[in-house]
C-alpha cells in the first residue's frame, strides 16, 4: 500500500491511498473544514473508494511524450499513475492541490 497527504492551499486536507492498482481510497482528515479537493469530492466523513485513480488526481498527470520522459527520468513505470503522481505533484501544480508522500 502506498499513501500520500493531500494538501489544499498548503493545508493538509486528506489521505490518498493506493491499496493496489485496482483499489484507491481518499478520505478527508477529521475536522477538516476547508475547501474540497474538487467539486466531485465534497468534504465528508465517509471514505471515497474507486477502482481507478480518482479523475481529479489522474488529471494532474502529464500525458504523451512528457509522461514518457518523466517516467524515464524518474525511473518509474509509465503505467504507474500513483508513482508518477507522488513524484511530480509535490510542489509545482496548476491548482491549489498538492500531494506529499508519507
Amino acid at each position: 500500500m502506498r499513501q500520500c497527504k493531500v494538501l489544499v492551499n498548503g493545508t493538509e486536507a486528506g489521505l490518498l491511498c493506493e491499496e493496489d492498482r485496482s483499489h484507491y481510497t481518499f478520505r478527508y482528515l477529521a475536522g477538516y473544514a476547508g475547501r474540497p479537493v474538487c467539486l466531485a469530492m465534497p468534504v465528508r466523513e465517509a471514505t471515497y473508494e474507486s477502482r481507478y485513480l480518482f479523475p481529479y488526481f489522474a488529471n494532474m498527470l502529464s500525458e504523451g511524450a512528457n509522461r514518457k520522459i518523466q517516467s524515464q527520468l524518474l525511473h518509474i513505470d509509465e503505467d504507474d499513475d500513483f508513482g508518477i503522481l507522488l513524484a511530480t505533484a509535490q510542489t509545482d501544480t496548476i491548482g491549489a492541490v498538492t500531494v506529499k508522500p508519507i
